[in-house]
């Protein structure tokens, strides 16, 4: 059998796109998600194009509607491999 190598990270991405990829993944329109958290949709695309600091209760908030863990949205680049090694 051949030898494998480990998966590397290919791309970074930022708070903003983590919200729009997960928002994207749960077939949920800008307009929709405004909705649903009671937030203006010019928001949601401030947020999504990192022109507006998330924080941590927007945070709660967006990943309760987008039912994943906020640190999903907030630490999208965390490496647990390189921090548990620290």
């Amino acid at each position: 059998m051949a030898e494998y190598r480990k998966a590397r990270k290919q791309i970074d991405v930022s708070v903003g796109e983590s919200v729009r990829i997960v928002r994207e993944l749960q077939e949920l329109s800008q307009n929709q998600l405004a909705e649903l958290i009671g937030i203006p949709q010019s928001t949601i695309s401030a947020i999504e194009r990192d022109r507006v600091n998330l924080g941590v209760e927007r945070a709660k908030v967006l990943a309760r509607a987008l039912k994943v863990h906020a640190a999903v949205l907030v630490f999208p680049a965390w490496d647990i491999e390189k921090e548990s090694a620290a």
